[in-house]
């Protein structure tokens, strides 16, 4: 019995590619639709992905055992206040590894010089800290040194990283002083941007003495920062309260600062399903661009499509043809989107000093809407070849 001829995968390659050779301009402008399409769902995905293993790399090397204590407000609808002994109450606390406090400072802003007008404050503001506030909140000194238990008792000053940047204060070498609480202080340091502390970021930070002896300092808390073994968390979290104001503990706020990083990721995570279907709609556009240039080849091709008819091909050799070209048209535009996608990602991630994580599953995604499009798109175009008739297609020579 005589066989059906079937075009093999590697004769189907070759005859697609043959057709879109052809007419290469035509072929990368409808390419180009799909890799629009591709490059931004890997892009806004690659981004994404980056963007969620710096935070996760950051709570890694911070640590997601930092709680912090506040008080809020006093049923009188007055503005409550921690007890002055409070970080000495939650040092008694068993798993506590570590504690420490700021303290806000009232009317002591921070200027450049003497001659800014007292109204321009930047939005910085001046806080007492304890020498070990910054191993408490995994804090890191960019340019010069932290308050130590000595210059913590003289007119010395640690300005946060965004406090040094409103300054115009770049790395010091103890020669720079700023107009503080009516006194020149000396800068000694400059802070890297907190993460779990960005209430630090906009801060000028003093000694705990000298803000007592000369700033009016009152010496109670305005923060807490406590750390304990990861598995005790939430134990310490439940009696944090209670030991800081066991008299009024509806007036104490205990927060957790890495619930924002990860709340921050969720964030990410939903502004990416949102950009995931715009590029979902640059594909689809891309597509129907296949499309057309499929349903004009066809039409340009009735005498080409008529030979072959002539000489033996099936309606089925036909239809495969133009389907092979309709998939390898998007195949190539899907690949170059992918290419460019990755690109963007780690150009994107390089210049914001995150790592690189782009997921297997972008790229095995990225292949099959591909192919799905470009057997879409082609579907109606090489329907239509096969149903022509060798005899009406040779006509149109």
């Amino acid at each position: 019995m005589m066989r059906p001829s079937k075009l093999r995968p590697r004769d189907t390659l070759r005859v697609a590619g043959t057709g879109l050779k052809a007419r290469p301009l035509r072929a990368v402008l409808s390419a180009l639709g799909i890799a629009i399409g591709i490059a931004a769902m890997v892009a806004v995905v690659g981004i994404s992905a980056s963007s969620r293993a710096e935070i996760d790399q950051q709570l890694r090397a911070l640590g997601t055992n930092l709680l912090t204590v506040e008080a809020g407000e006093s049923l009188r609808g007055e503005p409550a206040r921690l007890p002055e002994d409070s970080v000495d109450m939650v040092a008694r606390i068993g798993p506590v590894t570590a504690v420490s406090a700021i303290g806000a400072v009232d009317d002591a802003f921070v200027y450049r010089n003497d001659r800014i007008d007292e109204f321009v404050t930047n939005g910085i503001v001046t806080m007492a800290a304890r020498p070990d506030l910054l191993r408490t909140v995994g804090g890191e000194v960019a340019y010069g040194r932290w308050l130590d238990d000595a210059l913590a008792a003289y007119l010395t000053v640690v300005l946060g990283a965004t406090t040094a940047e409103r300054l115009g204060i770049s790395p010091t070498d103890g020669s720079v002083a700023v107009w503080l609480g009516e006194q020149w202080f000396t800068v000694v340091g400059i802070l890297d941007p907190a993460p779990l502390a960005p209430e630090l970021d906009a801060a000028a930070l003093v000694g705990w003495p000298i803000a007592e002896e000369l700033l009016g300092y009152d010496g109670t808390p305005t923060r807490l920062y406590e750390r304990s073994p990861e598995a005790q968390v939430e134990d310490v979290r439940s009696v944090l309260a209670a030991t800081v104001n066991p008299e009024n503990l509806e007036e104490i706020t205990v927060s957790r600062p890495s619930d924002a990083l990860a709340a921050q990721a969720a964030t990410d995570e939903t502004l990416t399903t949102l950009l995931l279907a715009l590029g979902g709609v640059a594909l689809l556009v891309g597509g129907i661009g296949v499309a057309n240039t499929m349903v004009i080849a066809v039409l340009e091709r009735r005498s080409e499509i008529g030979l072959r008819r002539a000489l033996g091909a099936t309606r089925a050799h036909v239809r495969i043809q133009f389907l092979g070209e309709s998939v390898l048209l998007a195949g190539l535009g899907g690949i170059g989107g992918a290419v460019l996608g990755g690109m963007v990602t780690a150009v994107f991630g390089a210049s914001r000093d995150w790592p690189f994580a782009l997921p297997l599953w972008v790229l095995a995604g990225a292949a099959a809407a591909t192919i799905l499009v470009g057997a879409i798109a082609g579907a109606y175009p090489a329907a239509r070849a096969a149903r022509m008739s060798p005899t009406s297609a040779l006509a149109t020579v």
